[in-house]
């Protein structure tokens, strides 16, 4: 629901109490959503829960919050929002473990959303209030929210328990357009490297009505930069609204049909031979469709009470298509190299939430209730070939697969929750929350009953609750410096495909193959955090944080010998601590900002690995220690971005961003070495910076708009992400009969790459009416 002073049919006493909020008592302005923010005057509000409600200043927030607008995020003509936080929000980096634009996995202090099951999920994320991590894993599908509907998004670290689950280091909010706040349209169309094109558009409006309406659309398609690698994407949105003084309606639909291609890790010694853009084994293929359908009520009850609910229903169909080594080649009986796996998992989400907001003159208190449900199907088959092609490919006609896995699974959570906003003074705000997360998964294995013969029968079901609480405070030491500190805790209940791939002794070649296996626990999050932030009279703002959080029980997928194989295991505790420093600025016709992060995430209990690929094993186990560093993590990342306004209309943009170096998963102890005999490739991925560039123009008066942006300008050569295995190939890419070497397995990134485009933008207000506003 978006109240703000702009909207005509205000009622005069809502006005009063905006006015009050704004000048009198700060914390009661009102805010879209949580991913929105407002400034009337001189505050700036953000929302604190997943649906609609008042929002509340960020200087009374207890946590270091990012937000960012939707023009921002066209202006640098990224491709998705999580392009855009790697390159501008502070302490988030990106691992491109699969080398497609649209499925990178997202970091955050440690933290991860990612496309890829086998990743621990530590980040929700939510669009217009509904959490669309799936329920199959908990993974996040980057390439099914289109980037041209996006209002704004906010970034909210910590483990905010009111953002329900999956919240243990941070949740991600995207709020999309709308008629009423985003009208007019614009038409774009680029095109460039690695024969990548794309074309957009989107319009809205208002009527006198009280309706208004929102359309978005985009299709991208390219080759790719690698090898075999192209990828298609089809994406929709849709808005419906209507609203009077009281009361605000909007049901909205997302679509996608998208197919992408992710070749992911390639062995070094093949890197070597074939080139920077070679790859392992193809096929990597996956198709993503979606339906995603949300409604959302507001209205007024009186002048104290806004009550919120929405109800959804989503929909997603994801198929993968694999080309990769056959584990059960032995030389004798069975002499076939290679397999093509294939992965069929529909899921279906059903939700309701409601909540109430009562707001004073020096308290805003918000409680309710919301229930998740999900259905999942799952199938997966093989078919076994003799050979692999000189490229490493594999496939042929699929007249004989066999049924290795058929699930089905159903989840439900509900979940209670409050948060109270107290100003005790005109200095100090108090905050309390708690929210109530009450878990059931059932699967059912339609293949093995429970007691039959086999590898054992996932049917069963497992049920996790907890109460998480959090309480922070903020103190406005002067009119330009705040303080801040909280403590906050959230969990995370295990997904079915966890619960399925948990034994040590039969590693899953993800999302391939399931086991029953033994029980996991949940795993819980407890963060603190202070900070102070302020600004330079009006030339500058600027932030500095400090955080720990340690998990308890923490689940990870721990490699095995197989490249891309392993298992999910509870590892104790790990801990994640750092700090992050933010500044940004405006002075004349340059805008500029930086931010720099130290994260350092360790393990804190010890615990045996089985691996044969860390040169550090002794017969076949590897020990990790407290203090260990967790792979996959820099610690150190430093961004900068300038935008230099040569013309009233021309701009020169430059990002650039730096990373240390990082361990390479599979050396979880930190301790593997390459003696040039038995093991190759280091342990480590190695720092690296990138420098992009992006300028637009636009003609006077007209609505036209010619727009380039130039990737990694100096052609750097280097790697997001690492892993050990042993390599089913020689290093001229013969088939290695089971023999192939232990080395590191690198995730290339993306060479140099130019593209430009035009865009029209037609019937938009010379000055938004918004009150949206996002610094």
């Amino acid at each position: 629901m978006q109240i703000s002073l702009q909207q005509k049919n205000m009622k005069p006493k809502l006005i009063l109490v905006a006015i009050l909020a704004a000048y009198a008592m700060p914390q009661m302005v009102m805010a879209e959503n949580k991913a929105e923010t407002i400034e009337l005057g001189k505050v700036e509000v953000v929302g604190v829960t997943p649906l609609s409600s008042l929002g509340v200043p960020i200087d009374q927030i207890p946590s270091n919050v990012q937000v960012a607008k939707g023009k921002d995020i066209q202006n640098q003509q990224g491709l998705s929002i999580a392009d855009y936080m790697s390159q501008n929000m502070v302490g988030v980096n990106i691992n491109e473990a699969q080398n497609n634009p649209y499925q990178p996995d997202v970091n955050f202090r440690g933290f991860t959303a990612s496309p890829l099951v086998g990743t621990p999920q530590g980040l929700s994320v939510y669009q217009d209030g509904v959490r669309i991590n799936e329920p199959f894993g908990d993974t996040v599908n980057w390439d099914l929210i289109p980037q041209n509907a996006i209002s704004s998004i906010a970034l909210m670290p910590g483990s905010n328990p009111l953002f329900g689950l999956n919240t243990l280091g941070g949740a991600v909010s995207v709020q999309t357009k709308s008629g009423e706040h985003n009208p007019g349209g614009g038409v774009q169309v680029s095109g460039g490297s690695w024969g990548r094109w794309a074309i957009e558009g989107e319009y809205g409006g208002k009527l006198d009505n009280g309706v208004s309406y929102f359309f978005a659309g985009n299709k991208f398609e390219e080759s790719g930069w690698r090898d075999s690698s192209p990828s298609d994407v089809l994406q929709g949105f849709g808005k419906l609204g209507w609203s009077n003084e009281k009361t605000d309606v909007d049901i909205s639909f997302t679509g996608a049909d998208n197919e992408l291609t992710g070749n992911g890790y390639q062995a070094q010694s093949l890197m070597k031979t074939f080139g920077y853009d070679s790859i392992y084994t193809k096929p990597d293929i996956t198709k993503n469709k979606l339906i995603f359908v949300n409604a959302k009520v507001s209205t007024w009850l009186s002048d104290e009470f806004l009550l919120t609910t929405n109800a959804y229903y989503r929909k997603n169909r994801t198929s993968s298509y694999n080309g990769d080594l056959n584990d059960d080649y032995d030389g004798a009986t069975n002499l076939n190299e290679g397999v093509i796996n294939q992965g069929h998992v529909n899921q279906k989400g059903y939700g309701l939430g409601t909540q109430l907001t009562w707001v004073t003159d020096k308290n805003q208190l918000t409680g309710g209730v919301s229930a998740d449900l999900s259905r999942i199907s799952f199938n997966q088959t093989s078919q076994e070939f003799s050979t692999f092609s000189d490229a490493r490919g594999v496939g042929g006609t699929l007249d004989d697969e066999e049924l290795n896995v058929s699930l089905k699974g159903r989840s439900r959570t509900w979940s209670v929750f409050a948060t109270d906003t107290y100003n005790a003074t005109s200095k100090l705000t108090l905050t309390a929350s708690g929210r109530y997360n009450n878990t059931r998964i059932n699967n059912d294995d339609l293949l093995i009953p429970v007691g039959g013969a086999g590898t054992g029968s996932l049917t069963g079901s497992d049920t996790y609750s907890r109460f998480n609480p959090a309480v922070g405070l903020t103190y406005s030491m002067a009119p330009e410096l705040n303080v801040y500190a909280g403590y906050n805790e959230g969990n995370r209940a295990p997904s079915i495909i966890e619960l399925g791939c948990a034994d040590p002794n039969v590693p899953c070649l993800l999302p391939n193959a399931l086991a029953g296996d033994p029980p996991l626990k949940q795993v819980v999050a407890k963060t603190f955090e202070g900070g102070v932030r302020g600004k330079f009279s009006d030339v500058a703002k600027w932030s500095l944080s400090a955080y720990r959080a340690t998990n308890y029980d923490d689940l990870q997928f721990i490699a095995a010998t197989t490249a891309g194989a392993g298992y999910f295991d509870n590892v104790g505790k790990t801990r994640r601590q750092g700090i992050d420093l933010g500044l940004n600025g405006e002075a004349g016709d340059f805008r500029w900002s930086a931010g720099y992060s130290y994260i350092k995430a360790t393990y804190e209990s010890s615990f045996d690995i089985a691996s044969d690929v860390n040169s550090s094993n002794v017969g076949g186990v590897m020990t990790i220690n407290p203090g260990d560093n967790i792979p996959g993590i820099p610690k150190h990342q430093l961004k900068l971005r300038g935008e230099w306004r040569a013309l009233p209309t021309w701009t020169i943009g430059a990002s650039a961003v730096f990373f240390s170096d990082q361990y390479a998963r599979g050396n979880e102890n930190n301790q593997h070495q390459a003696d040039g005999v038995n093991y190759f490739g280091s342990g480590k991925v190695g720092g690296y910076g990138v420098l992009n560039l992006d300028t637009r123009y636009t003609l006077p008066n007209t609505g036209w708009q010619v727009f380039a942006k130039v990737n990694n300008v100096f052609d750097r050569e280097y790697y997001t992400s690492a892993l050990l295995g042993q390599s089913g190939f020689d290093a001229n890419g013969a088939f290695a009969s089971g023999s192939g070497a232990n080395e590191t397995f690198l995730a290339p990134g993306a060479p140099r790459a130019g593209w430009v485009g035009v865009r029209y933008d037609f019937g938009k207000p010379k000055s938004s009416t918004s009150a949206v506003d996002v610094d």
